[in-house]
């Protein structure tokens, strides 16, 4: 099971759902009812903290990028 975010087209709102992939495009109704929605692309980002408690890039891993199961050696 996944959240995926939904517009309602109809009164303009953005709302999530639960639900299984097989289920992410099937019609959402909004949470007034209207059944007027399309699934949005959903941005997922993750960040390392550094230790003054900013945000920085999580770290790489030593001379060797990837770990070597890539093509980006």
């Amino acid at each position: 099971m996944a959240f995926y975010e939904y517009k309602c087209k109809t009164c303009d709102s953005t709302f999530e759902l639960r639900r299984s992939m097989n289920d992410a495009d099937a019609p959402a109704p909004c949470p007034v009812g209207h059944e007027n929605s399309v699934r949005l692309l959903s941005v997922f980002a993750a960040t390392g903290m550094s230790s003054s408690g900013g945000s920085s890039p999580a770290p790489m891993p030593a001379a060797g990028g990837c770990g070597g199961h890539c093509a980006c050696h």
